[in-house]
C-alpha cells in the first residue's frame, strides 16, 4: 500500500512540474511552405529528428541555450517566444539576454520591467525602452512585452554606440586561445565582406572584425554573469559554435553547459560545426540587399 501511494505521489508530482507545452505558431513567411524541411528539427550532433517537445527537454537541461536567427524573418521571432514560453513550463527561467539591447538601455528596461509587474506597464514601451529603430518592433515587441511579465531579469547583451565608435578608432588586443586563430579572424572577414557588399575599403576591414569579435566577447560575458538558465537572442553568425559566442565563452572558461540551436530558413544548410539543433522555418523571399548599393554602369 506505502509502495503504491509513494508511486501516485510521483506520478502528481511530475504532472505537475512538467505543464503542457504551448501551440506550435503558424508560418508567416511565404516561401518553402512545401520544402521537405519546414518544421524539421534537427540533432546535428547525432543526426536524429527531435519533434518539438523532445528539443525543448533537451534545452531546459543546459545552463546556458544560445538561439541564431535570420533578424527580419517573422518565422524565427515566433519561435523564440514559442520557445522562451516553452522552456517555463519546464523550470524556470534565469534570464533572458537580447542583442538588441545595449547598456545604456539596461535602466530604462528595469524601469520598464518594475513597472510592468507592478501592473503599470508603459504606454509607449518603444519609446519607454528607447527602442533601436534598426531592430524592428513589430518582430520583437511581443518578445520584450512577455520578457517584462515574467519574474526575470531581461538584460542588454550588445555594445553602446560609443564603445563601438571606441573599438572602431582604437583596436582592443583580444585575449583568448580559440577566438584569435587566423582560420578564426579569416573566415569572420570574409564574412564582413560579403555583408558588406563587397563595397568596404580593405583598411577598414581589421576595425570592423575588431568591433564584429568584441560584440561576440561582450555576449559571452553577460551570459558568464547572467541569472542561470541563460537565453540569448542573437543573430545567427553571433551564436555560431565555431566562430562566434561560444568561443569566447571558453575562452571565458565556460567550455560546457552551453547549447545552440539556429533557427533557418529551408533550403539553407547548417552543418554541425556551427550548432548543436537546426529548426528549420519558412523563408522569406530572396531579396538583393547590395543592389542598392551598387553603382550604375557608365554610359558607353
Amino acid at each position: 500500500m506505502r509502495l503504491l501511494l509513494c508511486c501516485c505521489l510521483l506520478l502528481l508530482s511530475a504532472c505537475q512540474t512538467a505543464r503542457p507545452l504551448p501551440p506550435l505558431p503558424a508560418w508567416q513567411s511565404p516561401q518553402g511552405r512545401e520544402h521537405a524541411d519546414l518544421g524539421l528539427i534537427r540533432d546535428l550532433r547525432s543526426g536524429a529528428i527531435l519533434t518539438p517537445a523532445q528539443l525543448v527537454e533537451q534545452l531546459a537541461a543546459a545552463p546556458r541555450v544560445l538561439v541564431g536567427e535570420q533578424h527580419d524573418n517573422p518565422d524565427h521571432h515566433r519561435l523564440q517566444l514559442w520557445l522562451l514560453q516553452a522552456l517555463a513550463a519546464q523550470r524556470p527561467q534565469g534570464s533572458l539576454l537580447l542583442e538588441m539591447l545595449t547598456p545604456d538601455q539596461q535602466d530604462r528596461v528595469i524601469a520598464a520591467h518594475a513597472a510592468t509587474l507592478d501592473g503599470q506597464a508603459p504606454a509607449d514601451l518603444p519609446a519607454a525602452l528607447a527602442w533601436q529603430n534598426n531592430w524592428h518592433w513589430a518582430l520583437y515587441g511581443p518578445i520584450v512585452r512577455y520578457a517584462l511579465e515574467q519574474p526575470y531579469p531581461l538584460q542588454a547583451a550588445n555594445l553602446n554606440r560609443g564603445e563601438v565608435m571606441q573599438i572602431y578608432a582604437a583596436r582592443p588586443d583580444l585575449q583568448g586561445r580559440l577566438s584569435t586563430t587566423a582560420a578564426v579572424r579569416e573566415t569572420l572577414l570574409a564574412d564582413i565582406r560579403e555583408s558588406h557588399c563587397g563595397l568596404l575599403p580593405e583598411a577598414q576591414m581589421p576595425a570592423m572584425l575588431a568591433v564584429q569579435q568584441q560584440r561576440d566577447r561582450r555576449m559571452a560575458e553577460r551570459l558568464q554573469a547572467a541569472p542561470s538558465p541563460a537565453l540569448l537572442l542573437a543573430g545567427g553568425f553571433h551564436v555560431k559554435r565555431d566562430l562566434g559566442v561560444p568561443l569566447h565563452l571558453a575562452d571565458l572558461g565556460v567550455d560546457t553547459g552551453t547549447l545552440v540551436l539556429q533557427l533557418a530558413e529551408v533550403g539553407k544548410p547548417v552543418n554541425a560545426a556551427s550548432a548543436d539543433f537546426v529548426w528549420y522555418s519558412a523563408a522569406l523571399p530572396e531579396q538583393d540587399h547590395c543592389a542598392s548599393l551598387r553603382l550604375p554602369a557608365p554610359a558607353q
